[in-house]
């Protein structure tokens, strides 16, 4: 299959990938082209401004815990029906997971998808070092086709005059644009990172659309168009959920929690529950006063409940629904936020009850991947199962594991417990993407089966 694509990278974090990745989105949405919008690794939030720019549900390619070899087909899966792919990068262009090589770099993803690079350069502090800049990054892994840079933060015409000249005189990469200072075209971050899309609401709408004038005007759309359209046919077939999972009887209802609180969840996931046989609906743990009925299984992803937990304490009927859920043995998946939201209480408001932990804010984040394996049989593994996942958060839970740790890892320590089995309950720190071990959503399809 061939879709036309670009892989939008920088030399760091910081540089204003996403400005220009969702800017970019947005400004070829504006010409009438269908865009699929793409995230290198498993960040949720810039995914979000990638749905607003585009219109379609934004996707993560995440090597690490799905695997190199579903890259392409997932890219393929998300990407049907499109006139061109964006995906965004992560961290710098050949950063990835510590200690393992190019694993779930921008760079292993782009080879993997065979799309050309462009590497957004924060010009703001240099004018000839530009050059060599670039020609490192170009030169470094030949089987990485950078074929263009984006200039950002340019001070004047003088300042992008130089560094024209010398990309011109010492790289040989193309100048695909050029983006001025602009103050005004920016999302604001808060202790994760940028502040979710879904929380901004309107605010968000207008950040993303000036991100589409700012990139519409500041860049040459034709010759990045022309640039998608060379990348080479993939010889791989689209991902299908229906063929990693097989349809169980009854239609059991899974209700996924989502709103502002509750914002981090895989497109994947979800197709996969469905593929798997489940009626899959949503809920809003700040608005809703009881769960979708018939729910049989709930799933509670991550998300942001320490800024909303006053609402969230609030809301008692849905607490004590979810905690009647549970006690009845009903499955109950909760990963991160979901983690917090079950506990006994958050930053000492009550929670759901469901866990014996409690969860505070901290000022130390903890993040990065995780290899772990399954410590007792649970609605949503049994015992030995092997997943990968990734940690990304301010908060610790007190105790940090219950008498049935969910998952367990090494560390350069020592081994590791974390997370909750009690009952039906599943609850953890990890977060998971379910196109890398599809045996966990059938499991919990058949278990909210009965």
């Amino acid at each position: 299959m061939n879709i036309p694509r670009l892989v939008i990278a920088a030399p760091s974090s910081g540089a204003g990938k996403t400005t220009v990745a969702t800017g970019l989105m947005a400004a070829l949405t504006a010409r009438g082209l269908a865009v699929s919008p793409h995230k290198v690794g498993p960040d949720y939030i810039d995914p979000g401004y990638h749905a607003l720019a585009s219109g379609r549900p934004g996707r993560n390619l995440d090597a690490y815990m799905c695997g190199p070899e579903r890259v392409a087909p997932l890219f393929l899966h998300g990407a049907a029906g499109a006139d061109v792919a964006v995906v965004e990068g992560v961290m710098g262009l050949f950063d990835g997971a510590a200690g393992q090589g190019e694993l779930a770099s921008t760079a292993q993803v782009a080879k993997l998808l065979k799309a050309p690079v462009v590497l957004v350069v924060d010009a703001s502090s240099q004018s000839r070092s530009v050059a060599a800049l670039v020609h490192g990054f170009a030169s470094w892994d030949p089987e990485v086709r950078l074929a263009g840079v984006i200039l950002n933060r340019v001070a004047s015409d003088r300042h992008e005059q130089l560094l024209r000249e010398a990309l011109e005189e010492g790289s040989g990469v193309p100048v695909l644009g050029s983006v001025r200072r602009n103050a005004s075209v920016a999302t604001p971050s808060r202790h994760l990172g940028l502040i979710p899309a879904v929380e901004r609401s309107a605010d968000a709408l207008r950040a993303v659309a000036d991100m589409g004038e700012l990139i519409g005007a500041s860049v040459d759309l034709d010759a990045l168009l022309a640039l998608a359209r060379s990348a080479p046919p993939l010889d791989a077939a689209p991902w299908d959920p229906a063929q990693e999972v097989r349809p169980v009887a009854g239609r059991p209802r899974i209700a996924i929690a989502g709103g502002a609180a509750f914002s981090f969840s895989y497109a994947e996931n979800a197709e996969l529950l469905a593929a798997a046989g489940a009626e899959v609906l949503t809920f809003d743990p700040l608005r809703d006063p009881a769960l979708p009925e018939g729910t049989a299984a709930v799933v509670i992803g991550g998300g942001f409940p320490e800024l909303y937990v006053g609402e969230l304490s609030a809301n008692e009927p849905l607490r004590a629904e979810i905690a009647r859920l549970a006690a009845a043995g009903a499955p109950v998946v909760a990963e991160c936020a979901g983690l917090l939201y079950l506990g006994q209480e958050l930053d000492g408001k009550p929670m759901c009850g469901v866990l014996p932990g409690s969860a505070r804010m901290t000022e130390r984040l903890t993040l990065g991947y995780r290899e772990a394996v399954a410590l007792a049989d649970s609605p949503m593994a049994v015992a030995g199962t092997r997943v990968r996942g990734h940690e990304f958060h301010r908060t610790v839970c007190e105790p940090a594991a219950g008498d049935t740790p969910a998952w367990g890892w090494r560390t350069p320590t020592g081994p590791h417990t974390e997370g909750y089995i009690t009952g039906s309950v599943h609850a953890s720190y990890l977060h998971l993407h379910w196109a890398g071990a599809p045996r966990l959503p059938q499991r919990l399809t058949e278990s909210a089966a009965g």
